[in-house]
C-alpha cells in the first residue's frame, strides 16, 4: 500500500490535485481518493509530495540543513577555472605529485591574497583556511617547510616551464619579444643576490635585486631571470639572447627594448653577433647627432630637421652615425607643449633658488670666505632641478650674478616632443608605423612590473633569504601575473580596462599617441556602469566581490556525518564574470579542478 499525489484534468477545464491511496488485490491495482488538495497552495502540495518521498517536515526553514563552515570561494573558482582552461597543471609538471599541487595553490594564492610562504601555508591548511583554495585542490594539512621545498622544486622546473610558455606564445613566424628590467629592494637578512643600490646623493641605500622580464608581443609574460642587484640594465641582455636562442630554440627574433636597455653598445656586442633583429629608440645624446651635418665643409643638410616635421606623423630617415638602421621620427605636439611648460616651471624655480643664494651672500661680508660659501651653496642647491646648464652664473666675493642662456634653451627645445624609433628590420618585414607600435607595446611590460611590484602580486617584501628561494619567489610572481594577464583579458568588459583595442586604434586620430582608449572604455569610465547596467570594477575589487560567493560545508539534520558542499547563489555581476570566464562555480569539474 502506498500514497501519492495525482494531478487529473476534469470536465471543467481545470485540474484536480488528489491525494490517493494505491494497493493490490490479487492481480488488480486498486485506487482510492483520500483527499482533494486542489484548493491548497502549490508550495504546500510540494511539501506533501516531498514527505511522501521520505522527506522531513521542519518547523523552521533554518533547520533544513546545518552550515558547519563558510569559506570565500568565488575568486578561487575564477582563478582555478582559468588555470584549468590554460592547462596550468600540466604546464607545471606532467607527473602527479605533492609539489605540483602546492605550486598550483601558491600561484593561485599569489593572485587572491599575496603573503609569505608561511602565511600561505596557513591559508591552505584545513584547520586555518581563509579561502576554499586548499579544499578545492584537496591538499590536506600544509606546512611552511613544504612551501619552501615547493620553491626548490619549482626553480628546478623553471627552464621546462618557460620553454612550454615560449612554445605557446612565441611561435608565429618572426617573433617580437618585449624585454625590460626592473629592481626591488630587500629588507631583513642579507641574500647573496642582493647588492647595495645607490640613492640620488651617491650613498649606498637598501639591498636590491634586479630582474629581467621577457614578454610576448601582446604583453603576456613568458620568462623571468633574477640578477644581482649591482647588475646594470644593459648587462642583463646577453643572458636573455642566449635564453631565446638556445633554450627556446627560436632563430627569427626581434627584441623590443627601451632606449636605456638596447644601447648602441649592447646592439653591437650582443644582438648583431647573435643575428637577432631589434627595435629600440635613440637616447637624447644620439638624437643630437642627427642635428649635425655629415659634411660641414660641403654644407650638407642635417639628417633631422625638427622644423620640417608634421605633427602626429611618422617620418622615416637615415643617419650616417647609424649605418644599416631605419629611423622613424615621431613628433607629438602635445608632448612638445608639456615639456616646454615644465622647462619654464623648472627655470623659474631655479631662479628663485639662485635669488635665495644671492640674498644670503649679500647679507655676509664680501671676501674669499663669502665666495667659498656661495660656491658650496650653488653646488648643493642650484642643479636640483637639472636645469643649471641653462644659466650663465658668475660668482664673486660679494655674491653671484646670473642670466638665462637663450641659445642652450633653444637648442634643447628643438627636440621637444620628438622621439626616434630605431630598428634593424627591413621595410618588407615591418613598416614604419608597425615599428612605432611595437616600441609602444613596451607599456605592457611596464604594466607587468607595476602589477608584480605593487599591492597586487607583491614581489616584495621577500620573506625568503637564500639565493635559490629568491629566484623561485620571483618566478612564482611571474607565473601569477601570467594567469592574471589572461583573467584581465577575459574580464575586460566589466573592468575599467579597454575591451575593444582594435576599435580604439581605428578611431585614433594620431599614430603617435601614447595610449589608445575606445569609446566603450570612455563610457565605462564616465558612467561607472557597463552597457548592460552592471557596476564596473578594478581587478582587485572584482576579486573581492567574487570572494563574497561562499562555499558552505553543510549537512542534513540528524545526519551530521554526511556533509556536502553547497555554493551560494551568484549575484548578477558574479554570474556575468563566470560567464566571461566560461566557468560554472557549482560544477565539481570546475570547483575541485580534479587531475
Amino acid at each position: 500500500m502506498s500514497f501519492r499525489i495525482d494531478v487529473i484534468p476534469n470536465q471543467y477545464g481545470t485540474r484536480a490535485v488528489l491525494l490517493r491511496q494505491t494497493w493490490c488485490e490479487g492481480r488488480r491495482v486498486r485506487h482510492r481518493t483520500v483527499g482533494n488538495l486542489s484548493n491548497l497552495d502549490p508550495a504546500v502540495v510540494d511539501g506533501f509530495r516531498a514527505v511522501l518521498k521520505g522527506g522531513l517536515v521542519l518547523d523552521d526553514p533554518a533547520q533544513a540543513f546545518t552550515i558547519h563552515r563558510s569559506l570565500p570561494h568565488g575568486h578561487v573558482a575564477a582563478v582555478l577555472g582559468t588555470m584549468q582552461r590554460l592547462g596550468f597543471r600540466r604546464l607545471l609538471g606532467r607527473r602527479k605529485e605533492r609539489h605540483r599541487e602546492l605550486a598550483l595553490a601558491a600561484v593561485a594564492a599569489r593572485i587572491i591574497h599575496p603573503a609569505s610562504k608561511l602565511a600561505t601555508a596557513r591559508a591552505l591548511d584545513p584547520e586555518t583556511a581563509s579561502t576554499s583554495l586548499g579544499a578545492m585542490l584537496r591538499l590536506g594539512p600544509v606546512t611552511g617547510n613544504e612551501m619552501l621545498a615547493m620553491l626548490d622544486w619549482l626553480l628546478a622546473r623553471q627552464p621546462w616551464i618557460e620553454r612550454s610558455l615560449a612554445r605557446r606564445h612565441l611561435q608565429d613566424g618572426r617573433t617580437l619579444i618585449l624585454y625590460d628590467v626592473s629592481s626591488s629592494y630587500l629588507e631583513g637578512r642579507c641574500c647573496p643576490l642582493a647588492a647595495f643600490g645607490h640613492n640620488r646623493d651617491g650613498k649606498k641605500g637598501r639591498q636590491q635585486i634586479t630582474y629581467g622580464l621577457l614578454c610576448a608581443a601582446d604583453g603576456c609574460p613568458v620568462a623571468v631571470e633574477v640578477f644581482a642587484g649591482n647588475t646594470s640594465d644593459p648587462a642583463t641582455l646577453a643572458s636573455q639572447v642566449d635564453k631565446v636562442r638556445k633554450r627556446f630554440g627560436i632563430d627569427r627574433v626581434a627584441v623590443v627594448g627601451d632606449r636605456g636597455m638596447l644601447t648602441t653598445a649592447r646592439i653591437r656586442a650582443d644582438l648583431e653577433p647573435a643575428g637577432l633583429d631589434w627595435i629600440s629608440a635613440l637616447q637624447t645624446r644620439d638624437l643630437r647627432k642627427l642635428l649635425r651635418s655629415p659634411d660641414p665643409d660641403a654644407d650638407a643638410p642635417t639628417p633631422l630637421k625638427p622644423e620640417a616635421l608634421a605633427p602626429d606623423a611618422v617620418a622615416e630617415i637615415t643617419g650616417p652615425d647609424f649605418p644599416g638602421e631605419r629611423l622613424m621620427v615621431c613628433l607629438n605636439p602635445r608632448l612638445r607643449e608639456e615639456r616646454r611648460r615644465k622647462r619654464e616651471d623648472l627655470l623659474q624655480a631655479t631662479e628663485r633658488t639662485l635669488a635665495a643664494i644671492a640674498a644670503a651672500a649679500a647679507r655676509r661680508r664680501p671676501g674669499p670666505a663669502n665666495r667659498d660659501r656661495t660656491i658650496k651653496a650653488l653646488g648643493r642647491d642650484a642643479n636640483r632641478r637639472k636645469v643649471e646648464k641653462h644659466f650663465d652664473i658668475t660668482v664673486h666675493d660679494a655674491g653671484i650674478d646670473w642670466r638665462r642662456n637663450p641659445d642652450r634653451i633653444r637648442a634643447e627645445a628643438r627636440l621637444d616632443g620628438i622621439n626616434v624609433v630605431r630598428t634593424s628590420l627591413d621595410p618588407a618585414a615591418m613598416g614604419a608605423q608597425a615599428a612605432v607600435e611595437a616600441y609602444k607595446s613596451l607599456a605592457g611590460v611596464e604594466r607587468a612590473f607595476l602589477t608584480m611590484k605593487t599591492s597586487r602580486l607583491r614581489v616584495r617584501p621577500v620573506h625568503v633569504y637564500s639565493e635559490d628561494h629568491v629566484r623561485a619567489h620571483v618566478f612564482l610572481c611571474m607565473l601569477a601575473f601570467h594567469v592574471e594577464w589572461h583573467l584581465r583579458r577575459d574580464l575586460a568588459p566589466i573592468l575599467f580596462e579597454d575591451d575593444d583595442r582594435e576599435a580604439a586604434r581605428a578611431q585614433r586620430s594620431s599614430p603617435v599617441e601614447p595610449a589608445e582608449v575606445s569609446d566603450s572604455a570612455k563610457g565605462k569610465a564616465d558612467t561607472r556602469r557597463t552597457p548592460d547596467g552592471l557596476p564596473v570594477h578594478s581587478f582587485p575589487t572584482l576579486l573581492a566581490d567574487l570572494g563574497t560567493l561562499t562555499l558552505n560545508h553543510a549537512s542534513l539534520p540528524g545526519r551530521p556525518d554526511s556533509r556536502f558542499l553547497l555554493a551560494s547563489e551568484p549575484t548578477g555581476l558574479q554570474a556575468r564574470a563566470f560567464e566571461l570566464l566560461d566557468i560554472d562555480p557549482n560544477q565539481d569539474a570546475y570547483i575541485s579542478v580534479t587531475p
